[in-house]
C-alpha cells in the first residue's frame, strides 16, 4: 500500500509560479500512475494533470500549457510545476496514485479509478 503525502502549497500572486511535491511511501512506486485533482471552495473535485507510469503526461484544458507534472521513481515523488497562476487555481491540490500492470493510462482524469489519496495541500492565487 503507498501512502501519499503532498507538500509546497502556499500563498501567491496572480501570475506567479508554485511547485507541488506528492511524497509517496511504502508500495513499488515505479507500478503507480499518478494524478494531481483540486477542489475549489464551493466546487467539485476536479482533475489537474497525471503522469503515468512510464512518464506519459495528462493536462486538463485549464492548465495545459501552464502546469508540467514529472516523476522521480528514485526518490519516489511526482512534481507538479504551476505557472502563470490565477485566481481560479486556487484550492486544495490533492494527489492519488492507482497501481496498474500496463504502462499505458486509459483514463486519468477519473478519479473513481483512483485508490490512493493524499490529504491535500492548499493554494491560494491572489489576484
Amino acid at each position: 500500500q503507498v501512502q501519499l503525502v503532498e507538500s509546497g502549497g502556499g500563498s501567491v500572486q496572480a501570475g506567479g509560479s508554485l511547485i507541488l511535491s506528492c511524497k509517496a511511501s511504502g508500495g513499488t512506486f515505479s507500478r503507480y500512475n499518478i494524478g494531481w485533482f483540486r477542489q475549489a471552495p464551493g466546487k467539485e473535485l476536479e482533475f489537474v494533470s497525471a503522469i503515468s507510469r512510464s512518464a506519459n503526461t495528462y493536462y486538463s484544458d485549464s492548465t495545459k500549457g501552464r502546469f508540467t507534472i514529472s516523476r522521480d521513481n528514485d526518490r519516489k515523488m511526482v512534481y507538479l510545476q504551476m505557472d502563470s497562476l490565477t485566481h481560479e487555481d486556487t484550492g486544495v491540490y490533492f494527489c492519488a496514485a492507482v497501481q496498474t500492470i500496463i504502462t499505458g493510462f486509459t483514463r486519468p482524469a477519473s478519479m473513481s479509478d483512483y485508490t490512493h489519496w493524499g490529504q491535500g495541500t492548499q493554494v491560494t492565487v491572489s489576484s
